[in-house]
């Protein structure tokens, strides 16, 4: 990542990290600045991985992240790690039942997300250059493996190991498919 983005992550997960202590000690306040830094990110993950259903699967996620805050252990980038697995899972979940009800929207993702096991210059320009649904419209055309670890890394802002804890792969594996990911859709914004 670009130096300034990373220190805007710093900043914000030293601050996450303060908010998510003082909600464990039940600070309604500090619970809600806690939703308000992760909830973005964690929206347009779940809108990469369910489509339409990602409001349905965010109030899942967050039903069981208030729950079990109080078992949470570590930092601002640990909180947004634990969080986005939450998510995921609640996201496998809601793909059967989705598939049942026959009303959420296929995503490319979709068809193969109950399989999945539990240069940055180029994201700073997509980001910019497009909206976010155009974003991820072209994410969702990447490769599974790819479209993940570029929505945890870039959407969710989790470091390397972080996105290979919440995919259950290792390290090395996640900055290939980033690497691949992203130089798809460069070349994506190229043409």
């Amino acid at each position: 990542m670009g130096q300034e983005k990373q220190a805007g992550h710093a900043e914000s997960d030293t601050r996450l990290g303060a908010a998510v202590a003082q909600a464990q000690d039940g600070d309604e306040t500090a619970f809600m600045v806690v939703y308000r830094i992760v909830q973005p990110g964690l929206l347009g993950y779940l809108h990469g991985l369910v489509g339409q259903g990602a409001e349905e699967v965010a109030s899942e996620a967050w039903h069981e992240i208030a729950r079990d805050l109080d078992q949470f252990q570590g930092n601002g980038a640990g909180f947004r790690g634990w969080s986005a697995a939450i998510a995921r899972r609640r996201a496998l979940d809601h793909l059967p039942r989705s598939r049942r009800r026959s009303t959420a929207t296929a995503t490319a993702l979709e068809p193969e997300m109950a399989e999945i096991p539990s240069s940055h210059s180029t994201c700073d320009r997509v980001l910019a250059s497009l909206s976010t649904e155009h974003v991820l419209t072209l994410i969702r055309g990447l490769p599974r493996d790819q479209a993940e670890v570029v929505l945890l890394r870039v959407v969710v802002g989790l470091d390397g190991p972080a996105a290979a804890r919440v995919l259950g792969k290792r390290p090395r594996a996640v900055r290939a498919a980033a690497c691949q990911g992203l130089r798809r859709l460069a070349h994506q914004l190229a043409v």
